[in-house]
């Protein structure tokens, strides 16, 4: 049995592959850079202005496990 290969379309598509793993490699990097350089540097600081921070933990709600199981069957009940 004789298997004939064509060498050059193995090396075409070879080559064809190799440029897409690099260019899918450099648009990778690219985005992670781009998302580095749009996101803020300081996630959860204090806002700056007439801007107030909405979340505030309670320290009455941590410390009391059943409260949170009441808030919970609330929430399931209300929806609020």
């Amino acid at each position: 049995m004789i298997i004939h290969i064509r060498a050059g379309r193995w090396l075409a598509r070879l080559r064809f592959a190799l440029v897409f793993v690099v260019c899918t490699f450099a648009l990778y990097h690219l985005l992670i850079v781009a998302a580095s350089f749009l996101e803020p540097v300081h996630r959860y600081k204090e806002p700056s202005g007439r801007a107030i921070k909405v979340f505030k933990q309670d320290s009455a709600i941590v410390a009391n496990p059943q409260g949170m199981g009441d808030r919970l069957r609330l929430f399931y009940k209300i929806g609020e």
